[in-house]
């Protein structure tokens, strides 16, 4: 019985401090992402710039399911809160351009 309650206690420890983390995460995958879209040649070789951004793509593209809506859903709340004209484009089209949403093509 100790067993269990030490695995209930820790799984809702863990629920109540993930939402936070994976938030935090997004925020500044996001933010390093859009410094790497705006960014010219005297900031960064834009060949760089490409591959870290294909980088990304496959590995957002590999999440589980459930991870990645998790993601998309941040990004909306994200996107919907930005008033930032063309930050809150990038924020719009973040789910299809690094692959957490299938093409609709």
């Amino acid at each position: 019985m100790a067993g269990l309650c030490r695995l209930i206690c820790w799984e809702t420890v863990v629920a109540s401090l993930y939402p936070f983390l994976t938030r935090a995460l997004a925020e500044t995958l996001v933010d390093v992402l859009w410094f790497i879209e705006g960014s010219d040649d005297d900031q960064i070789d834009q060949d760089d710039a490409v591959k870290v951004m294909e980088g990304v793509a496959h590995t957002l593209s590999t999440l589980p399911d459930d991870q990645r809506q998790e993601l998309v859903a941040l990004v909306a709340e994200m996107a919907d809160a930005e008033t930032d004209p063309a930050r809150r484009e990038f924020l719009e089209e973040f789910p299809e351009a690094f692959g957490l949403v299938d093409d609709e093509s």
